[in-house]
């Protein structure tokens, strides 16, 4: 077999030497790279894997919240409990994120990313085996070890398997499944579980994965700077204190709400662990030679503002998901499966939004195209901020639109930057805190909306009964007209009384209902106002040579 062709072609090993010195020899990995960037079929390969990687892992995160009530009857847990399904997957997975690049350096990303993938697939089969709750906690909690690494990985890989001039495209094949994931998992798992039942939201992993799994071991290949980095010590200290910083961090966002938070003693220790473990991993982190998460990556300004932008779209993509399907099916009376299906123009446009950033973010650099979706997606929220208890499918279908284009005109450049500009070594660390900072943001989106939601309820409901006086004028006629009404209807004339008092008890729910859905939308669009100025911290990353092979 002869030797694979030198990047620097025919030129004299002491002209090589000094172009790898300058920097002018590029960092792409040599089996995925090639002069024009075209996608050739190893590439095509590479992609498939990992495209489908990131697949299984979003809508698994989503995919299972409509199934829990099959799974409580099955199992015969209570809601508290059967919550555990979803919590257990989140803390291991958010656990794992930040440590990927170490665990990909230790083991070679190739091993690490199969045997991913492999965890997974198999975890899933079992939780659909599963006959009691424990033993299903307990394979989601594997499942999210695997599934921890699939995001990261698979965005580092695409961002060393394609040329600068096509990171656009890169990440917006890996934008598809990262943004469409939440929105796709639960209109899947309301199909599958109306027509089958909910094991099926694990098996239909199995396959998957195994595909995914044997074409990551036939066509990827470790890039160099990853091969001098096996048998690193292990930083025992540093993954004690993640796990106790992050895993009460994200324990708190995700339980804080159902307990009353700081009321709770729980919840009360936990975010004093979170307080105290946190800064104390930070510090140390930065002071250890062979850190499990290298903090000083966040050096890179494209990065940092990078993560704030995480934080800020995981509120938005993961916020407006959660706030969707409570609207429509507690104030509209719509089924999972009818808001599973109205959520879908959000995600076409989504995908077609992130096509065409992604053609465009070279040629006309970044900021024009997150002015324009921050602006767009704004419209959505103002949009939504205007349904009503009377709103129907097409008064939700042109603000879903417009959250999906503008999502998917934010991902698409942000993604480039940040991790486009970062040297090789530290795409894997980059890409892992990128993804960690969205996943928290979503978290603590979710728990915000949710407390928000249910106290700015409770103070709308206060303040609509206090105008609505059994004594007032306007109260009286209208309780007369509802009994009237009712009397029409077949009722005597004190049940007609009572269900007046009660259709206009539930009236002023309904309104206090609408009103706090409107606080939370304001609440999201006031976040993105603030991160308008954040737009000129992000520029188009550098240009760099490929080698021809």
């Amino acid at each position: 077999m002869s030797p694979p062709p030198s990047p620097c072609g025919s030129g004299s090993p002491r002209r090589c030497a000094l172009a790898a010195a300058s920097g002018a020899i590029p960092r792409a990995p040599v089996s995925l790279t090639r002069d024009d960037g075209k996608l050739d079929f190893r590439r095509l390969m590479v992609v498939i894997a990992v495209m489908t990687g990131t697949l299984l892992e979003i809508i698994d995160s989503s995919i299972v919240n409509v199934a829990l009530p099959d799974m409580m009857g099955n199992l015969g847990a209570s809601l508290d409990e059967i919550s555990w399904v979803v919590t257990g997957y989140i803390l291991s997975n958010v656990v794992i994120i930040p440590m990927t690049a170490w665990l990909a350096g230790r083991f070679g990303r190739k091993r690490y990313f199969t045997g991913s993938i492999l965890l997974f697939t198999v975890a899933s089969f079992f939780c659909g085996f599963a006959h009691t709750l424990p033993e299903l906690v307990c394979f989601r909690v594997i499942q999210g070890l695997g599934g921890g690494a699939l995001l990261s990985t698979s965005q580092a890989i695409l961002v060393e398997t394609f040329p600068p001039q096509r990171q656009g495209a890169a990440q917006a094949i890996f934008g598809v499944g990262a943004m469409l994931g939440p929105s796709l998992g639960p209109t899947l798992g309301g199909w599958i579980t109306s027509n089958w039942t909910w094991p099926w939201i694990f098996y239909v992993n199995v396959p998957l994965g195994l595909t995914a799994a044997f074409l990551s071991s036939r066509f990827l290949q470790d890039p160099e700077h990853l091969r001098g980095r096996r048998g690193i010590p292990i930083d025992y200290v540093g993954i004690a204190l993640l796990i106790a910083g992050i895993g009460a961090l994200q324990f708190v966002l995700e339980r804080g709400e159902r307990y009353d938070w700081f009321e709770d003693n729980t919840i009360f220790a936990l975010a004093v662990t979170a307080a105290v473990a946190l800064p104390a991993f930070f510090v140390y982190e930065l002071r250890c030679k062979q850190p499990v998460v290298d903090l000083r990556v966040l050096r890179h300004r494209a990065l940092a503002a990078g993560c704030v932008f995480g934080v800020a779209m995981g509120v938005g993509l993961y916020g407006s998901v959660f706030l969707f399907p409570v609207f429509t099916q507690s104030l509209l009376g719509w089924t999972s499966w009818q808001s599973g299906l109205a959520i879908l123009p959000s995600s076409i446009s989504t995908a077609i939004m992130m096509t065409v950033a992604g053609r465009l973010v070279w040629r006309i650099g970044p900021r024009p195209i997150l002015w324009f979706g921050i602006t767009v997606f704004l419209i959505g929220l103002v949009g939504m901020s205007h349904w009503t208890l009377e709103s129907g499918w097409d008064d939700l279908f042109w603000p879903q639109v417009c959250r999906g284009v503008g999502l998917g005109a934010m991902f698409v450049p942000v993604s480039s930057v940040t991790l486009g500009s970062l040297p090789a070594r530290e795409v894997q660390q980059g890409a892992g805190l990128y993804n960690l900072f969205r996943q928290l943001g979503g978290s603590f989106g979710i728990a915000t909306l949710t407390t928000v939601l249910h106290r700015s309820h409770a103070i709308h409901h206060a303040y609509l009964s206090e105008h609505v006086a059994r004594l007032d004028p306007e109260t009286t006629l209208r309780l007369s007209q509802l009994a009237h009404g009712f009397q029409q209807r077949g009722l005597d004339g004190a049940s007609a009384h009572d269900a007046a008092l009660a259709a206009l008890s539930s009236a002023l729910h309904g309104q206090a209902s609408i009103l706090s859905f409107e606080d939370c939308y304001r609440l999201v669009a006031g976040l993105f106002v603030l991160l308008l100025p954040m737009v000129l911290l992000l520029r188009r990353p550098p240009a760099r040579v490929l080698p021809s092979h």
